[in-house]
This record gives structure tokens, C-alpha cells and sequence, in this order.
């Protein structure tokens, strides 16, 4: 008597825990596996350092980014070094312009850049992409023979010809970067469109009378979710790569305003003056932000597809 009503307590018991153990979702998983990469996690804290400086760091400037301290202008090389009594936290630029300030305004540049420059590449990639993928035929024919035309057309050109026509500023220079940067996108988004189609869950809501636009929102773009974030992800330090290489040619953004590259051709130019802080800070935080962005990206495909790992 009394042992079968031990076995109903620990029958009941077991019921119990396996009550209480829930699914775990397919996201779930891939937060997991991307808290566990101890790289691409110290990239998300020294990022995120970043951000911060860039959001906080003009509560401590004593200068600001346009404003020129005269009484040092005629020594730039002996009193422009970086020095806490004078408040030129980074020393000086060639003008005499505070660095610390200008590398707040750099940073937070190139930052946005890299950002809206890959927002627009996946909105316009992703959404080109799977309207070709997705209704095929011709459609698709005529839609890709664009794109392999316009990757034809050296890309750093056209964004130099768009800059001189439509003249320098952050408007123009997020239109350049965005009209080249979703040729890949849409062709990636094309190619996993043309697997998606063909599976059983497609076929079925095509067989339950599913319209195509909801087959699309429902069914294609949610599987999608993941090929996109990695591609942006990586598309991010790319945007901020292009950038920098247009401000060093001297086509970039233009004064008073300035990024990241635009300090590193500025610091490049009076290297040999011995003036190495303008050139060494600016580059510091450009590597420190393409670095972190790229182990970023390389943890996310990993746990969205630990697969290809």
C-alpha cells in the first residue's frame, strides 16, 4: 500500500517538473549561442564604450569643435599636445581646433553613416530582392540584369559622381552610399527567396488560400530575419569603410563638419610635422569601431547559423 503510493507521489512528481519545462524558441537558442562568444561579446562592451563617449563625452569638452584656442596657434607642434590643464584633452588639429571635440563629431558621423547606409541597403535590398525571388520569370530576369549592370559600374565611382553632382553634405553622401550598398542585399535576399518558395509551408499556405502579399510578410520575410541582420551587421563597418575612403580623397563631408577618415587624411597630412596625436587618436577609434562591428557580425552568422561555423 504504502509503495504504490510512493510510486503515484513520484509519478506525480515527474508530471510536475515536466509540466514546468518550457520550449525554447530558435531565438532563444541563437541569443545563447551568441552570449557565449566571448569575442563577439567584449566587441558589444567596447561598442558600446563608443556610444557612450560619443552621447556623453560633450558634458566634459571645455571646447568646442569649430572654436580655435589663437594663443596656441603659433606652435602647434610644442603646445598642441594633448594636455588636461588646457582642457585639449586630444591636443590640437593643424588649425587649432580642439580634438577631443572633433573626434566626439567624427565618431558620431561615421557612426551614423555606417548606420542609416546600411538601414537603406537592407530596407531597398531586402525588399527588391524578394519581389524578384518571390514572382520569378521574367520579372526576375529584368530585376537582376539591373542589378548585375549597376555592379558593373566601379561602385566608389558612382558615389564620387553623385557628390559632385548633387554636392557634399550628409544628405547627399547617405543617398550615395545607399544607392550602391543594396546591390548585394537584394541578391542574397533573391537567391534564399527562391529556396523559401519551394517549401512545404509555402506550398500549403498557397494551398489554404494564403494571398502572396501575406505569404510574403508571414511566411518569407520572417525567415529571412536572420541572412538580413548578419548581412547589415557586416554591411555596417563596410558603409564606414566607403565613407572614410571619400573623405580621404577630400570629397566627403565638408567643413565644419567631419568624420573619421577626414581626421585620418588630416593627421596623415601633418604627420611629418611630429604632430602623430592627430593622426593616432582619429585611427584609434576608426580600428576600434570597423574591428568591433566585424567580430559583431562574425558572432551573429554564427548563431544565427551555427552551421556554417
Amino acid at each position: 500500500m504504502f509503495g504504490k503510493s510512493r510510486k503515484a507521489e513520484a509519478l506525480a512528481a515527474d508530471i510536475t517538473d515536466f509540466s514546468a519545462v518550457r520550449g525554447r524558441s530558435l531565438w532563444r537558442d541563437a541569443m545563447d549561442r551568441f552570449l557565449r562568444n566571448k569575442a563577439a561579446m567584449a566587441s558589444v562592451v567596447i561598442l558600446g564604450a563608443v556610444v557612450l563617449f560619443v552621447i556623453f563625452g560633450p558634458l566634459f569638452a571645455q571646447w568646442s569643435n569649430e572654436e580655435i584656442d589663437w594663443g596656441r596657434m603659433g606652435d602647434i607642434v610644442g603646445q598642441g599636445r594633448p594636455s588636461l590643464e588646457t582642457g585639449h584633452f586630444f591636443g590640437l588639429d593643424e588649425l587649432g581646433r580642439d580634438l577631443y571635440s572633433r573626434v566626439i563629431q567624427a565618431t558620431r558621423t561615421s557612426l551614423l553613416v555606417g548606420l542609416i547606409g546600411a538601414g537603406m541597403a537592407l530596407i531597398v535590398g531586402t525588399l527588391y530582392g524578394v519581389v524578384a525571388g518571390f514572382y520569378g520569370g521574367r520579372l526576375d530576369s529584368a530585376m537582376m540584369r539591373v542589378v548585375d549592370i549597376l555592379l558593373a559600374i566601379p561602385l566608389t565611382l558612382v558615389i564620387i559622381l553623385i557628390l559632385v553632382i548633387a554636392g557634399r553634405s550628409f544628405m547627399t553622401l547617405f543617398i550615395a552610399l545607399g544607392a550602391v550598398s543594396w546591390l548585394t542585399m537584394a541578391r542574397i535576399v533573391r537567391g534564399q527567396t527562391l529556396t523559401l518558395k519551394t517549401r512545404e509551408f509555402i506550398e500549403a499556405a498557397r494551398a489554404g488560400g494564403v494571398s502572396e502579399g501575406k505569404i510574403i510578410l508571414r511566411h518569407i520575410l520572417p525567415n529571412l530575419l536572420g541572412v538580413v541582420i548578419v548581412y547589415a551587421s557586416l554591411l555596417v563597418p563596410e558603409m564606414i569603410l566607403a565613407e572614410s575612403f571619400i573623405s580621404f580623397l577630400g570629397l566627403g563631408i565638408s567643413e565644419p563638419n567631419t568624420s573619421l577618415g577626414r581626421l585620418i587624411a588630416e593627421g596623415a597630412g601633418t604627420m611629418a610635422y611630429g604632430t602623430l596625436w592627430q593622426l593616432l587618436v582619429p585611427l584609434f577609434f576608426y580600428v576600434t569601431i570597423i574591428m568591433t562591428m566585424f567580430f559583431i557580425g562574425d558572432g551573429l552568422r554564427d548563431a544565427l547559423d551555427p552551421k556554417d561555423r
